[in-house]
């Protein structure tokens, strides 16, 4: 394999193309920062953007630049949700397992994809790493590939995997990847991975996102056994389980004993432990995603949080009022495979609380707020103060349990709220 510089490489990107930049923890930075410093050169190019956490804001999305990169985020990422904000970019709202599919039709053409690879393999084939979610299905419909040929990009299987036949430039690099530490759950969010853990059983398939809450479940689960992995985002979090074989995929029937994911985020340990292990295994997101595969395993357990909740059991999780800040992500689609799994269950775990002490369980949603998970899938909400199941139950009795999660602070508020909607139907709950 040749190897070019970040400009030369980037010149093989032309005006009024469109751009899909690889996400995860793993942004092409130098190729990103290189196709930016050709702004003078470019016009009206579209760039696609997935679930991503950026270093820093993403360059090209600087008020000069507003005419020549055009942002059509698939995910509002952390390096581009101000811009967004500001009304220079939008975002297209779509499940994530729907995307790649989005791609294939050429509904949302791929004319480069900009990668960060990991070292060939003796075979001449580079890795994807930590994210093949939308990385996978872009690439395949991509005229050309222009990889960041990566020392610190984990090896891993699965469809994240490209000859390097097939990089019409590749650029030598030796860049770390975005870390994030383990965080460490404070007291609500481990009384809340408590209560989760609780009604896991053993044999459970487990999709756990990130964050605090996340790992508080997975710090719950030591005394487990026979759990599997069959996640979108893979996390710190899970090491110490498959380490001591409490995570040991055994009574998965989708691809029994591997853990699998899509993408991956966390600290170097996650990374050095992906490197070169088979029996873990990276797939396109519209695989991991596909609920009719979720199902198939036994005891799915869809574990997701929420921007807010309303006494209705509406979900908001990409929205603050009218405010997009991220995206669906695969929220629905485990929540959906979940449901319908054997034995599964769904969770939507949230503080009571935010941090400005403003409540997570509303009466009714904030104006503009978005739907992500919609009343009649919801199972499962939990708080600190306890779990609220909500399946099968009516109006008047969700709000009744919904609200004796709520922070104590506000539940007379919602009382009066739920008497006002709900009438006698809640009164006579009281």
């Amino acid at each position: 394999m040749r190897y070019t510089t970040a400009a030369e490489a980037v010149k093989l990107i032309r005006p009024h193309s469109s751009v899909y930049i690889q996400g995860s923890t793993s942004i092409p930075e130098i190729l990103v920062q290189a196709m930016t410093d050709r702004a003078a050169e470019l016009s009206d190019v579209t760039l696609y953007s997935g679930f991503a956490i950026g270093a820093k804001d993403a360059p090209y999305c600087r008020p000069e630049y507003k005419e020549t990169f055009l942002v059509n985020s698939l995910f509002v990422a952390n390096n581009i949700r101000r811009w967004l904000a500001d009304g220079y970019g939008q975002s297209i709202p779509a499940f994530l397992g729907e995307i790649p599919g989005l791609f294939r039709s050429g509904m949302l053409p791929v004319d480069v994809a900009l990668l960060n690879v990991s070292l060939p393999n003796e075979e001449g084939y580079c890795s994807y790493g930590v994210s093949a979610d939308l990385a996978v299905s872009a690439v395949e419909c991509a005229k050309t590939v222009i990889a960041q040929v990566n020392k610190a990009m984990p090896f891993s299987y699965g469809d994240a995997v490209i000859h390097v036949s097939r990089l019409a430039a590749a650029v030598e690099v030796d860049a770390p990847l975005v870390e994030l530490p383990t965080s460490v759950p404070n007291e609500v969010e481990s009384k809340i991975g408590r209560h989760i853990a609780e009604l896991i059983p053993d044999g459970a398939t487990l999709q756990i996102g990130v964050g605090g809450i996340p790992n508080a479940v997975l710090a719950a689960l030591t005394d487990h056994k026979h759990l599997g992995l069959h996640t979108e985002a893979m996390t710190d979090g899970v090491v110490p389980l498959i380490e001591r074989g409490i995570i040991d995929n055994s009574q998965k029937a989708v691809m029994p004993g591997v853990t699998v994911g899509s993408l991956a985020l966390g600290s170097r340990r996650l990374y050095d432990y992906m490197d070169y292990r088979k029996d873990l295994v990276m797939k396109d997101v519209a695989w991991t995603n596909d609920p009719f595969r979720i199902r198939q395993n036994p005891k799915v357990m869809a574990i997701n949080s929420a921007v807010e909740v309303d006494l209705t059991g509406q979900i908001c999780a990409d929205s603050v009022g009218t405010r997009i800040i991220s995206g669906v992500g695969g929220q629905h689609d485990f929540m959906f495979g979940g449901a319908l799994s054997e034995g599964g269950k769904t969770f939507i775990a949230i503080p009571s609380a935010t941090e400005k002490g403003a409540s997570k369980i509303k009466a009714v949603l904030s104006p503009g707020a978005g739907v992500v998970t919609t009343r009649h899938m919801i199972q499962h909400v939990v708080t600190e103060y306890g779990v609220a199941y909500l399946q099968g139950r009516n109006l008047a009795q969700r709000a009744k349990a919904l609200i004796g999660i709520a922070h104590p602070s506000v539940r007379e508020e919602l009382e009066k709220a739920a008497c006002e909607r709900f009438g006698y139907s809640f009164l006579r709950l009281r």
